[in-house]
C-alpha cells in the first residue's frame, strides 16, 4: 500500500476527528473520545504541532497521530522534558497494513530532530514493542500515581537519554477529559451503538497490571 504523511492542516480537521472515532469506537469502552481529546489537543498548550501528522492512502486519511509535551518528575522534584505519543488511530480497514508502524517511526524521527530525548505512551505493550518501545519499569519510569504500569512503554529517541532519568511520567493535563464536555461533542457526529466488546476486558486487564 502507497501511505504518504504530512503535517494536519486546518482543513483536516473534522475528517481527523470522525477518523479517531471510527479507529476507537468501542475499542476500550463502550464509544470512545479520542476524537473529543484530539479536539481539545490541538488548543492546548502541551500540544506539539510539528508532530500531528497524517497519513493519507488511496485519495483519503488514513491515520493520524499527535504528540503533547509531557515531564518525567522524580522524587526530589527534578524534572526531565519528554514526549507524549497520542493518539495514535488508523480506521479499521486499513489496520494491520502497517500504517501505525509508519506514523510513530515518521513522528519519533521528526522528535529527535527537534531536540527530544525520549517519548512514552501508554498502549499495548505486544503492539508498541515491535515499534521499539519498552516498559516504562525498564527505564525506572513509573507512572503518575508511583505505580509500576504494564500499559506505560517508553523509548530513547538518542542512545543513553534516559540513563540517568527515574520518576513518574506526567502527561498533559489535557488528558483528564470532562467525561460530559466529551458527550456533547460526540452528539455532533452521526449517532452510533455504544456495545460491549471482548476488547474492552482485555483493555481493562492491561489498566489494573499495576504494582508498587
Amino acid at each position: 500500500m502507497d501511505v504518504k504523511l504530512r503535517k494536519e492542516g486546518p482543513e483536516d480537521t473534522r475528517t481527523v476527528e470522525c477518523l479517531l472515532r471510527e479507529a476507537f469506537w468501542n475499542v476500550y469502552v463502550p464509544g470512545c473520545e479520542e476524537h473529543y481529546l484530539a479536539h481539545i489537543l490541538r488548543k492546548h498548550r502541551d500540544f506539539v504541532p510539528e508532530l500531528d501528522l497524517v497519513a493519507e492512502a488511496e485519495g483519503r486519511l488514513v491515520g493520524n497521530v499527535m504528540c503533547t509535551h509531557a515531564r518525567i518528575v522524580s522524587a526530589r522534584e527534578t524534572a526531565w522534558e519528554t514526549l507524549c505519543l497520542g493518539p495514535l488511530g488508523v480506521l479499521p480497514e486499513y489496520q494491520r497494513y502497517g500504517v501505525g508502524r509508519i506514523l510513530v517511526e515518521r513522528v519519533t524521527t521528526l522528535a529527535s530532530e527537534m531536540g527530544f530525548g525520549s517519548i512514552f505512551l501508554y498502549g499495548d505493550p505486544s503492539y508498541y514493542r515491535r515499534l521499539g518501545f519498552l516498559p516504562g519499569e525498564q527505564f525506572g519510569i513509573r507512572n503518575g500515581e508511583g505505580q509500576w504500569a504494564a500499559a506505560l512503554q517508553g523509548r530513547e529517541l538518542r542512545p543513553g537519554a534516559l540513563e540517568k532519568v527515574e520518576g513518574r511520567f506526567l502527561e498533559s493535563e489535557a488528558f483528564r477529559t470532562d467525561p460530559e464536555a466529551a458527550a456533547r461533542f460526540d452528539r455532533t457526529f452521526p449517532e452510533r451503538e455504544k456495545k460491549w466488546l471482548p476488547s474492552q476486558d482485555l483493555f481493562l486487564e492491561l489498566v489494573n497490571m499495576v504494582r508498587q
